[in-house]
């Protein structure tokens, strides 16, 4: 049976399994996947192990539906930026990193939550790495077909480098600080995306 949420004046009737998904995703995010117990899932849910259990087989099978909602989100950006930007892929590329850029830098950011979860869970049978796995080759592959279709000089380059900038930003932006990191993340990947379009050699 569905629990009734009162907000925004009117009343919502949240599943169990929709509540339980919710408040994985917040715990798992902010304070990692180890970290967190189904019992502190289950409790933050409003709801009890067994309940959790009728709906996820283990905690492992959790993980790996909390990680492909987390996908299927980012991935919803991709048509966003079409609409904002449609039949113009570079304009497409440019505001991923202008979004991305803002997202790795902000204060209640911990990175990306598919990236994380690679580092956490090392196990290669763990039912989330195909997950993990999927959203990051389709990344890529969005980002090559972009910079194919922007008429870019050597995309999959361009596609390796912006992924490793992002990925270095996150790191940086939890280890040094995030001052100022914003601005010069965008700076460095709009001079990547200019220097592909111009077919500039690598240096």
């Amino acid at each position: 049976m569905a629990d009734t949420v009162k907000g925004g004046g009117r009343s919502e009737r949240v599943a169990p399994r929709e509540r339980i998904l919710l408040a994985a995703a917040d715990l798992f995010y902010r304070h990692g996947i180890r970290a967190v117990g189904v019992e502190a899932v289950a409790e933050a849910a409003g709801t009890n192990k067994m309940t959790l259990y009728r709906h996820f087989a283990s905690k492992d099978e959790l993980v790996a539906e909390y990680l492909r909602r987390a996908a299927a989100t980012s991935n919803e950006s991709w048509a966003r930026y079409e609409r904002m930007h449609p039949g113009e892929p570079f304009e497409q590329l440019r505001e991923w990193l202008r979004e991305m850029s803002e997202h790795a830098t902000c204060a209640d950011q911990r990175g990306c939550a598919l990236a994380n979860a690679a580092v956490e869970l090392a196990e290669r049978e763990h039912p989330a790495r195909p997950v993990i796995e999927a959203y990051k080759v389709a990344q890529h592959e969005r980002l090559v077909g972009l910079g194919r279709a922007a008429g870019l000089v050597e995309p999959e380059l361009l596609a390796d480098e912006l992924h490793l900038l992002l990925e270095g930003a996150r790191v940086t932006a939890q280890s040094v600080g995030r001052e100022g990191l914003c601005a010069r993340l965008v700076r460095i990947g709009e001079a990547m995306l200019e220097r592909h379009r111009q077919g500039l050699p690598l240096r």
